[in-house]
C-alpha cells in the first residue's frame, strides 16, 4: 500500500507549500498599512504654519532651520547679508530708474527672515498687491486652499497680511501626514500642467529641485487681479520667457523719457539650474548642495539651514568632490568671469539708454529704428537682469549665463546703434 500512494507524495506536498504560502499572502496583503518607526510626538493637521509644531516631530530638522534667522553671512557676490544691491552696484539706480526696485533693492536674508524682510522694503506701499506675500510665509498653503489663489491674489497686501503671521516654513515645502516633498504654490502647479507635466510622477530627488520652484522661479503678476503667473508657457528659457511677455505685451513698467515698456526679472534659479546645467543633468538637486545631509549621532538628515554652499564646503561639494579646495577655487573663477560679462552688459544698456533718450527727445527721430531700437532695449535688459536677479552669480548654469550675457549685450549695442541711426537724417537720393 504504502508503494501504491508513494508516487502522490511529492505532489501533495506541492498542494500542501502552495496553500500555505497562499495563506500568508492574503494574510499579509490584509495587514494594515504599516506606521512610522517611531510615533509622533504630536499630530499635525493639514497645512500648518507654525512650523514649531512640526518641529516637535522632527527636531533636528526645525533646530537648523531655525539658524537661517541669524546665518546672514555674505559671500563675494551675495550669500544672506541684507546688504544694498543699489549702493554695490552703481548701475543699478539707472537702470531700474522709474520703478521701485530703483527706492529699494537689498539682498534677501535667511527663509527665517523672509516675511519681516518683505515687511521692511521700501518696494512696499498702499497700492501692493497681497501677491508680493506668495513666496514669504507657511501661512499661504492654507490661505490658497481656503480663499483659493485668484482671491489670494486679488486682497491687498495689508488686508491679506492680518492674515499672514508666519514666516516660510515646513507647510511650504512637506505634506504634514507623510513629510513627502510637495508642490503647494498653484502657480508652480499651473505651469507644469501647461507642460502636460505631473509632478506627483517625479522622483524624490526630482522633487528636490522642484519644491524649490514654488518660489525661486521667475513670475509675473497677471491682468487687474494681479494673478501669480510663471511664463513658462513656451519654455523655461530666457528666450522662451521674453517671447511669451513680447506676445501677451507685458510691461513692469515705462523707462522715464525712453517709452520702452521694460521687465523686471525676479529670481530665476529654477530656470537657469534645469537649462542643461552640468549639476542638473547629473541628477544633483537644490538640497544636495544648499541643505547636504548631515548627521546628529547615528541620525542622518538634510541640514534645513538654507544657505550658500561656498558656506560649507567639505559638505556641501564634498560629497562629490574629493579636491574641496580646487572647486572653491573653481566657483571663484566662474563667478569672476559671469560679473565681468554682466558689466559689460550693464555698460552696453546705459549707452544704449543714453541714445534712445536722445532720440526720444528730438521729434524729427525716425520712428521706425527708434521703436526697433526699443524693443531691442527691453529684450536686452531682461537677458541681463535675469543673470543679474540669479542668486547664484552664474554658478548654477555657467556656460548658459555666460550665453544670456552675451546676447544681452548684443542687443544692447544693436539698441544703441539703432538709436544713433534714428537720429541720423537721411542721406540726400541721387535725384537730389
Amino acid at each position: 500500500m504504502t508503494s501504491k500512494y508513494a508516487k502522490y507524495i511529492p505532489t501533495a506536498i506541492i498542494v500542501v507549500l502552495a496553500a500555505a504560502l497562499a495563506a500568508v499572502l492574503l494574510f499579509m496583503y490584509n495587514q494594515p498599512a504599516p506606521q512610522r518607526g517611531v510615533a509622533p510626538n504630536v499630530d499635525v493637521v493639514a497645512y500648518e504654519p507654525d512650523s514649531s509644531i512640526w518641529g516637535q516631530n522632527y527636531p533636528n530638522q526645525y533646530s537648523t532651520f531655525e539658524q537661517t534667522t541669524a546665518n546672514n553671512v555674505r559671500t563675494t557676490y551675495g550669500g544672506s547679508d541684507n546688504y544694498s544691491k543699489l549702493e554695490a552696484d552703481p548701475n543699478l539706480p539707472i537702470l531700474f530708474a522709474g520703478m521701485a526696485f530703483s527706492k529699494g533693492y537689498t539682498e534677501d536674508r535667511g527663509h527665517g527672515n523672509a516675511l519681516t524682510d518683505i515687511l521692511e522694503t521700501a518696494r512696499v506701499n498702499d497700492k501692493t498687491p497681497g501677491t508680493c506675500y506668495s513666496c514669504k510665509s507657511s501661512n499661504n498653503p492654507g490661505l490658497w486652499a481656503e480663499m483659493t489663489m485668484e482671491t489670494y491674489d486679488a486682497t491687498s497686501f495689508a488686508n491679506l497680511g492680518q492674515h499672514v503671521t508666519e514666516t516660510i516654513g515646513c507647510a511650504n515645502c512637506h505634506d504634514s501626514e507623510t513629510m513627502a516633498l510637495v508642490v503647494t504654490n498653484p502657480a508652480l502647479e499651473e505651469a507644469l500642467k501647461a507642460q502636460g507635466k505631473d509632478w506627483r510622477t517625479f522622483t524624490r530627488q526630482e522633487m528636490r529641485t522642484v519644491v524649490c520652484a514654488n518660489c525661486h522661479v521667475e513670475y509675473y503678476f497677471k491682468g487687474d487681479g494681479k494673478y501669480l503667473t510663471f511664463p513658462w508657457e513656451q519654455g523655461t528659457q530666457i528666450q522662451n520667457i521674453v517671447a511669451y511677455y513680447n506676445e501677451v505685451g507685458f510691461k513692469d513698467w515705462e523707462y522715464p523719457d525712453t517709452g520702452i515698456a521694460m521687465l523686471k526679472a525676479q529670481h530665476p534659479e529654477y530656470e537657469l539650474f534645469s537649462a542643461g546645467s552640468t549639476h542638473y543633468s547629473a541628477g544633483v538637486s537644490c538640497a544636495d548642495c544648499h541643505m547636504p545631509y548631515t548627521r546628529d549621532g547615528a541620525a542622518k538628515f538634510s541640514d534645513h539651514n538654507v544657505r550658500s554652499p561656498l558656506l560649507q564646503p567639505e559638505k556641501a561639494c564634498g560629497t562629490c568632490h574629493t579636491e574641496v579646495t580646487y572647486v572653491v577655487e573653481r566657483v571663484k573663477t566662474i563667478q569672476g568671469q559671469t560679473q565681468t560679462a554682466m558689466l559689460a552688459a550693464e555698460a552696453a544698456l546705459i549707452d544704449s539708454l543714453t541714445a534712445i533718450k536722445a532720440a526720444t527727445a528730438d521729434p524729427n527721430a525716425n520712428a521706425t529704428l527708434l521703436n526697433e531700437a526699443r524693443a531691442m532695449h527691453r529684450d536686452a535688459q531682461m537677458y541681463w537682469d535675469f543673470i543679474a536677479a540669479e542668486n547664484s552669480m552664474g554658478f548654477h548654469n555657467p556656460e548658459e549665463a555666460l550665453r544670456i550675457l552675451g546676447e544681452a549685450t548684443d542687443l544692447a549695442r544693436q539698441a544703441q546703434l539703432k538709436a544713433i541711426q534714428a537720429l541720423t537724417p537721411a542721406a540726400p537720393s541721387a535725384s537730389q
